[in-house]
Order: C-alpha cells, then structure tokens, then sequence
C-alpha cells in the first residue's frame, strides 16, 4: 500500500512490516467459528456459536486452553479486539475472571470500539447515534473541504473540538427539546448542523435535525457523484446514480479487499504451508447472530445493561475494571471511521465510572484515518508506538 492505504494495482506482494508488535509483545490471532478456516466440528451446527454468550464462552475457553497447553498462565496477557471484536473483548474481560478460574487481564485494547449499540443505531425517538456522529461527519467534510471557509483554514482537531460543543450542548439540548424547541432554537441548531456537516441548511431542516449517516456519505458529495466511505470517510465511489438515497457499497471496503485476501491466501497456502481447500472466510456466514445472549461471567447489572435498548456489554467492562484494580484500556479511534466513530467510543466511557475512578486507566489513541487506522502509513507509525507503550506499560516492564 501507499502511505495513504491504496493498494495499487494487481498483483500485489507481501513485505515485512516494520511496525509489528513482536518486538514486545507474542501475537495469537484467533478466528471465530465459521470464519476465517475456522468450522464446526461434524455433528455441531454454527448457531450454538454464533451469539454474543455463545461467541465469547468460545473464545474464552480456546484462550484458557492455549494459555493451559503452552504454560503462559504467568505471562502478562492481553486481549486486542476490532469493530465487533471489541464486544467481545469486553465480554471476555468478565468470562476470563469469573470462568477461566480467575484470569486477570493486564490491559485491553479496543480497535475502533463498539460496547453500547444505541452509539451506532439511529431511530426515529433516539438521539444518542446522532450526537455522537456529528464529529465524524465534520472530520469528513473537513477532509473533503466542504465546511465553511472559516473552520476550513483550522486544523483538524481544532474544528472538531468546536464540533464536539455543539453536539454536547446546543445540538443535544435540541434533539432532546423535539418539538418544544422555540423557533429561535431551531435556527440555531439548523444552522449549527449545517455549519458542522457541511450540507445543506434546507436538507438538514428536511430532515428534522437527525441526519443518519448512510445519507450523509450520499448527500455530502452528491453534486460530484460521489458517496463518501463508512469504514474510512477519506476514500470516495461513485454509484450508478447520484439520486439514491444511500450508497450502493462501501468504497473504503473494496479499496482493500482485495489485497488483503489475496495476500492472505497466498501466505498461509504458500508461506506456511497450510494448504486447504475450504475458502478462508474474511467475513463468514455467522448469521441468524443472537444478539440475545449476554456472555457468562456478567453480573446481574451487566445482563440488565446489555438486554436493554440494545447490545450494551460496557457495564461487563465496568465490572472488570472494578474486580481487577490494575486492568488497564486502550481505545484506538479512527477520526474518519463511520462505522464505530470515536465519539460514541467517548460517550461510552464517560457514562462508565461517574467518580473518576476509572480515568487514570482508560486511555484514548486518535488517528487520521479509518475504521481500519492501520492502514495509513502515519497512522501505522503512531498506532505502533501507541500499543507499544501501552503494553510495556501495563505488564510492569
């Protein structure tokens, strides 16, 4: 790949990375069942696996397993998780502690994290999804100069910063008011959104102030033809037409697939030798997923928590932090990630630990890139040196 994550054209070739994690830390990559070369025994269907409980009871007991069959019981341990995986790390920090007889975690890494599903689920009565995406979409519109001359000349973070208070203040004092707002008050959020998103003032008004985001990566460009990416907002497509509603794919998905799993393939049958004929599932059919089934190990008020309003396993978390009073978190957040945005991850922890007493162990990385950051040369860079001193860190070395 180039710096900025574009594969080129194919063919492609593997090179050594010289931002690995190896030189602190031993890596175990784990495929969930029915994904990657990863299959149901005969006899056993995928749904008993396909589940959150189900998911991270599997999980935990492969890592109690491997942890038992190669002797690293006294090792400092880690669970890194991405998109989804982040659920699950949440939900293996109780499993491991309260089922693999008193596992303690060193830290937890959260790559592009999702722990409460309302952050990323927009509905007609909810308005959490769309306070805590309004920052991303600046990032976006900053990205593709579509704000306002004046924030567009501010750095990035800068304008961010002023897009956070908005959408913490004005913006969610107006989607909370609904109707009782004052005309005056929703001029003031209309206007505000419009500054921040970089659309249109009557398409915002049109829209009741609650712009979801697969409309927003179809109506930011739409003058050009153009649908910004949900997984990395710096990469652009084109659909068939630009009047649609939302987009026909995720260009920042096909940007790299197809690198990625060729390589893959070719290292694994090549490389090391493992040669099957089953494809490597990237993704997997994993689906019906039951999204009903807290993991074992959560306590009565993270399986309130998590069968709620939706998928919330952050209590799970909370509950973890609280038992073992040297876990440590490290979230990594991509500014232009549309599907998991950084703000929701904020969210999620400020409503985690009221008393502060969790602050000096939750950390945040940030980063100039996607859902996917480490695909930025930059932002490559900086994730390494990040993890690196997180893990150094949280294992006493």
């Amino acid at each position: 790949m180039d710096d900025e994550g574009d594969c080129g054209v194919p063919p492609y070739d593997l090179v050594d990375s010289d931002f690995s994690l190896l030189d602190v830390t031993d890596l175990v990559f784990v495929d969930a069942v029915s994904t990657g070369y990863s299959r149901p025994l005969p006899g056993e269907k995928g749904n008993q696996f396909h589940g959150v409980g189900e998911d991270v009871a599997t999980f935990g007991e492969f890592i109690r397993s491997f942890v038992s069959r190669f002797e690293r019981w006294s090792s400092p341990k880690f669970v890194l998780g991405e998109s989804y995986g982040t659920t699950r790390a949440a939900g293996l920090s109780g499993w491991l502690q309260s089922r693999a007889n008193g596992m303690y975690l060193n830290g937890i890494v959260l790559v592009s994290s999702v722990l409460d599903f309302s952050t990323i689920m927009f509905g007609p009565a909810s308005s959490i999804s769309y306070i805590v995406f309004l920052p991303h979409y600046t990032a976006t519109a900053w990205y593709h100069k579509r704000l306002p001359a004046d924030l567009q000349a501010k750095p990035l973070r800068s304008v961010l910063d002023e897009a956070e208070k908005f959408a913490l203040n004005a913006y969610t004092v107006a989607l909370v008011k609904g109707n009782r707002m004052t005309p005056a008050e929703y001029e003031e959020a209309a206007l505000g959104l419009a500054r921040y998103t970089g659309l249109r003032l009557d398409y915002v008004k049109q829209s009741n102030l609650r712009v979801r985001h697969d409309r927003f990566v179809k109506e930011l460009m739409r003058t050009d033809r153009l649908t910004a990416g949900r997984l990395d907002s710096r990469f652009t497509g084109r659909d068939a037409d630009a009047a649609g509603e939302s987009y026909d794919e995720d260009p920042s998905s096909t940007a790299i697939q197809g690198a990625f799993s060729t390589l893959l393939n070719d290292y694994v049958r090549n490389g090391l030798g493992y040669k099957k004929d089953i494809p490597y599932a990237i993704y997997g059919n994993v689906y019906p997923w039951n999204f009903s089934s807290m993991p074992s190990g959560a306590g009565p008020m993270a399986q309130a928590a998590g069968l709620g309003a939706g998928l919330n396993v952050a209590e799970t978390l909370r509950q973890a932090l609280a038992d073992n009073a040297h876990l440590r978190v490290f979230c990594c957040n991509g500014y232009y990630d549309g599907a998991t945005p950084y703000f929701g991850t904020e969210y999620t922890f400020s409503q985690m630990g009221l008393n502060g007493e969790f602050k000096d162990r939750v950390a945040m990385g940030y980063y100039e890139a996607g859902h996917m950051m480490y695909i930025h040369k930059p932002s490559l860079m900086k994730l390494k040196k990040d993890l690196a001193e997180f893990v150094r860190g949280a294992s006493g070395k």
